[in-house]
């Protein structure tokens, strides 16, 4: 299918949708909240642009303000906006649209026009409520000028030529995440910490070893550059300047620039370290990120005096509990 953006039609946003108001604001702090869903847990979604706008689960327990599944959410402050399919709680500053012709499909595609207006609210322009149902957007239309819903739906559809499936649905919930009977570990008892290196975009020649930056998207691989790899696979990098706290599994080897540190798995009582147990610690990991903001670097020896919270066993970490949960999410099979 061909878009054909010449013949379509301009339309206000707001006589699109049949509802469209402040959603209820929670405080992230104030809930039981975890990285990774887990038994009687929901969304909570933010105005961040990662991971579909979900900033953590919160236990849905005796909680106000819940929202159903089947509306788009938009964050009035940054433009970013995400379609829910089930039931969330939000943040500060989000905006809920509903209608009746929402689904993932049609939600994708109005999406993917939205997030072309995001520029020109740059600089702390707010994108408030006035503006997101004032804001006029084109769309394919029917031949008597309403939104050719059915178009765009085929559109998206056409687009997934192999859509992703699982197994696991439902699994994680025999895997409850006990955090209160989690022990305290030391990252340098568990890890080697190296230095990455500077390497200049200048001195970057082209060719197929991943270039890991400080940045929190694409698992770190900000280029691909011609010089031998530094750092072996199987590890994580973790950012210590720029995005501080981003931390990625690194399946193959590597180049790491200086603005990120490697952690090397210490092998210990015949463990083997694998890409499930660094995903779960990745994780664990990013929790700490809140304490680097405001240009705060998280620098060598303080990396590894980190401590941090696992699950344990006989006061050892339990690697074996960390690899079957991540296996038994959504999509863990496609790991």
């Amino acid at each position: 299918m061909k878009l054909n953006v010449e013949h379509w039609k301009e339309f206000r946003l707001g006589d699109l949708f049949c509802q469209m108001y402040k959603a209820k604001a929670h405080v992230k702090g104030d809930c039981d909240f975890y990285s990774i869903p887990s038994k009687n847990t929901i969304r909570f979604i933010s105005r961040t642009e990662m991971n579909n706008g979900c900033d953590c689960y919160v236990l849905n327990v005796g909680l106000t303000g819940v929202e159903d599944g089947n509306a788009i959410a938009i964050g009035d402050t940054t433009a970013t906006c995400s379609y829910q399919s089930d039931k969330f709680i939000c943040g500060d500053h989000m905006v809920i649209c509903r209608a009746d012709w929402i689904n993932i499909y049609t939600a994708l595609f109005i999406i993917s026009i939205l997030k072309q207006e995001k520029y020109k609210y740059s600089y702390g322009r707010a994108f408030k409520m006035d503006l997101i149902s004032n804001t006029i957007i084109k769309l394919p239309a029917t031949i008597d000028n309403y939104p050719d819903w059915g178009f765009m739906e085929q559109y998206i559809k056409s687009l997934n030529h192999k859509p992703l499936t699982t197994a696991n649905q439902g699994r994680y919930e025999s895997h409850t995440l006990d955090v209160v009977s989690w022990k305290e570990f030391c990252v340098g008892d568990l890890f080697e910490v190296k230095k990455g290196k500077r390497l200049t975009s200048d001195e970057q020649t082209d060719g197929a070893t991943p270039y890991i930056g400080a940045i929190d998207s694409n698992n770190g691989v900000s280029n691909y550059i011609g010089q031998a790899a530094i750092h072996d696979g199987n590890t994580i990098s973790l950012s210590y300047n720029g995005s501080v706290g981003e931390a990625f599994y690194q399946p193959k080897t590597f180049w790491a620039t200086d603005d990120v540190n490697v952690l090397y798995f210490k092998e210990e009582n015949g463990i083997a370290f694998n890409k499930y147990i660094a995903l779960f610690i990745c994780a664990v990991l990013r929790q700490e990120k809140y304490r680097y903001s405001y240009g705060r670097k998280w620098v060598l020896e303080s990396m590894r005096s980190t401590i941090i919270k696992l699950p344990a066993k006989d006061d050892k970490p339990d690697y074996d509990f960390m690899e079957n949960y991540i296996r038994s999410l959504p999509y863990g099979d496609r790991i």
